[in-house]
């Protein structure tokens, strides 16, 4: 599958991220096109490294100049199936492009590249697809608002009730943590495996979460909030194009009535702006659903996302929606597992909703 599909003078082919040289090259073509942090190469050599799924790319280019990229991750599973999505893990990807007529002849490689590697579909989180391509614009919404200037002004942007709800939060004996150790990784990873246990979902292994620190240096990070030295609110957040992201974060049962979750978004907040960030992206969330409306009142106004996939013939696309009625039942099972055995059952399954 090297062999390059003509657009009058621009070819499209699978490029080599073995190589450093085209690695260097996408990121800074990422870079200048304000990708998301989830098109970069180093996102996809993360999820390989952490879960198995393999990193694959298209690009685009003419006279060897690219005009387009296309990150994707080859994701195989025993109970969901296969399928080239971008990216995954991700709530961000898609077609990087110059144009339009580009994004479209890098996603119908994409599918001659899924059909060869027996995928029944592959999914865009973002990016311009063909017309005749699924394309869905009313299931999750991403949040993204600017940071004030000062701890107070970020304090009064928040609406009023929310306000009170992280005031109260600050009158508390809360530590707060920064850091990438081993330390910081623990007591993340305990947090963030209590957390989506409580939610019904599987957690991913630990050794995603490594590697997105280990890949993105110090473009991400940890914030921990302890109650009597008791880890009970953690986020991995990723820094990228001026905005900072909580990506994976949480709370243990406690965290509510210590309303840790608002000083962990708040203290989030502050710290970005000291690291020079100007922008906050609460990342994304079904539309509707509890998060939805949580970010909703801390002032952030939802923008709809677009999300398109194509499916072989024959074939149904996937399902790893865990609000859809097939996993219901699962989910309220799942919530009654006893912590150590969901961390151990949780992984295998988890690399598999990519």
């Amino acid at each position: 599958m090297n062999a390059p599909f003509p657009l009058s003078s621009e070819q499209v082919s699978l490029v080599d991220l073995r190589d450093p040289g085209e690695v260097a090259r996408i990121e800074g073509f990422v870079a200048e096109l304000d990708g998301t942090a989830f098109h970069r190469p180093a996102w996809l050599r993360a999820v390989e490294g952490g879960t198995g799924q393999r990193g694959l790319g298209l690009v685009a280019e003419k006279c060897g100049i690219l005009t387009g990229w296309l990150p994707l991750t080859e994701v195989h599973s025993p109970l969901f199936g296969r399928a080239l999505v971008s990216s995954g893990f991700a709530v961000a990807g898609g077609p990087l492009a110059e144009t339009e007529k580009t994004s479209r002849a890098l996603c119908r490689l994409a599918a001659e590249l899924a059909a060869r590697n027996t995928c029944a579909s592959v999914e865009l989180r973002g990016g311009d697809a063909p017309p005749d391509w699924a394309v869905t614009r009313d299931k999750h919404c991403g949040f993204v608002a600017d940071l004030a200037d000062t701890d107070e002004a970020q304090l009064l942007a928040i609406p009023r009730k929310q306000r009170a709800e992280v005031r109260k939060s600050l009158e508390l004996d809360l530590a707060v943590s920064v850091g990438t150790s081993e330390e910081d990784r623990a007591a993340h990873y305990s947090v963030y495996a209590q957390s989506v246990r409580n939610l019904g979902t599987p957690v991913f292994p630990r050794s995603l979460f490594d590697a997105v620190l280990d890949q993105f240096g110090d473009q991400a990070d940890i914030l921990t909030v302890r109650y009597q030295g008791v880890p009970v609110a953690s986020v991995l957040s990723l820094y990228h194009g001026g905005a900072v992201m909580p990506y994976w974060g949480g709370g243990t049962f406690a965290a509510r009535a210590l309303r840790a979750n608002e000083r962990m978004y708040y203290e989030l907040m502050l710290h970005a702006r000291r690291r020079g960030y100007d922008r906050f992206d609460f990342g994304r969330s079904k539309t509707g659903s509890g998060p939805y409306s949580y970010k909703k009142n801390w002032g952030f106004v939802p923008e709809p996302l677009s999300y398109a996939s194509w499916t072989a013939p024959g074939l149904r696309p996937r399902n790893i929606d865990p609000t859809s009625d097939t996993y219901s039942a699962r989910i309220e099972l799942w919530k009654k597992l006893p912590l150590p055995l969901a961390n151990l059952l949780g992984p295998p399954i988890a690399r598999g909703l990519a």
